[in-house]
């Protein structure tokens, strides 16, 4: 089964071709970055307008890369949530109307399960059962995974996601658009020892997380401190990075498994992913995650989900449908 994959939750267009038998034949993206950056963050409804124009061509493109023609695909997949409503309503769209002229079953894919299974994706990928950390600039959740729709929510952040909380506390300072990666990329130059930033809600039992409070607490060492960027970047980050292993720490722990996941955009952060490294083999487990080019929202993460789906017998009614907020413990087990 050849299915098409259509990623346009928030602020990329992505597109991917998957193949049951040959794997991941093409994927292209188009993100939106320099289109949003004068706005300093994403603006809705540009980002529809634009994921209308860069669509239908991407899909010719992987069309193209792939070699194949529109009577080669046997599917489509699109994201039809959480997202921006505008935005999932554009591929929701095209998805569901090429699935109709073609003559082919389409399914709607839930945007975080599509990170949740985009390590499937690598050469080695993880077995079920396992514990995934979906962080992005949306989520921060630990769910327990013990098969594609089975989804167990065991902590999740009561605020600000932590990609979020990257993207403000480098607005606060002055960085750029986007910020988490800028952020990241100065706290390699800062000084680990001249700040120590609290580690949010480590002291309590659970695994929730909450990340405003130290953002403000950035803002106010960055008051004091304004020459002091680079270093209160390193703080900052190594404040989160602690928070995130700690509670992976728990749910392995709490769960009894020794498998980890980590997919979403902030799984492509580095001080992270040594750290996660390091707890994992320190409980003789081991972690997982998906190359840096499918850890922000892509094409190829929704075709295998999608694909997965569809060769169950999953698939949609002719009709436009999507679900800005959907809960992923919701969704059908396979």
């Amino acid at each position: 089964m050849r299915v098409l994959g259509i990623e346009t939750s928030c602020d990329e267009t992505g597109v991917a071709l998957y193949d049951s038998e040959r794997g991941l034949l093409a994927h292209t993206l188009h993100s939106q970055v320099a289109l949003h950056a004068e706005y300093g963050g994403v603006v809705p409804e540009l980002a529809s307008r634009d994921h209308v124009q860069r669509a239908l061509p991407l899909i010719q493109m992987a069309l193209d890369q792939a070699g194949l023609d529109k009577s080669d695909i046997d599917g489509v997949a699109y994201t039809a949530g959480p997202g921006l409503m505008g935005a999932l309503l554009v591929g929701a769209s095209i998805g569901r109307s090429l699935a109709w002229a073609w003559g082919v079953p389409a399914v709607g894919v839930h945007h975080m399960e599509g990170h949740l299974l985009a390590p499937m994706l690598e050469e080695t990928p993880p077995e079920f059962p396992f514990v995934a950390l979906l962080v992005s600039g949306g989520h921060t959740q630990l769910v327990e995974v013990t098969g594609i729709g089975q989804y167990q929510l065991l902590g999740e952040s009561l605020d600000d996601a932590a990609g979020e909380a990257f993207d403000k506390t480098a607005k606060m300072l002055g960085l750029g658009y986007p910020g988490g990666p800028i952020l990241a990329k100065l706290a390699t130059q800062g000084d680990p020892e001249r700040f120590t930033f609290p580690r949010p809600m480590v002291d309590r039992p659970g695994l929730d997380f909450s990340f405003s409070g130290l953002k403000t607490f950035a803002l106010n060492t960055f008051h004091k401190h304004p020459d002091a960027q680079a270093d209160i970047a390193r703080a900052f980050e190594d404040a989160v990075v602690d928070t995130l292993a700690i509670k992976c720490k728990r749910a392995l722990k709490q769960t009894g498994l020794k498998r980890l996941v980590i997919a979403g955009g902030v799984s492509a952060n580095t001080r992270l992913r040594e750290k996660l490294h390091q707890l994992t083999a320190g409980l003789g487990g081991e972690v997982y995650y998906p190359r840096p080019e499918f850890c922000t929202d892509n094409g190829a993460m929704i075709a295998y989900a999608g694909h997965q789906r569809l060769l169950h017998g999953q698939h949609e009614p002719i009709a436009i449908k999507a679900q800005p907020r959907w809960p992923m413990d919701s969704l059908t087990s396979l």
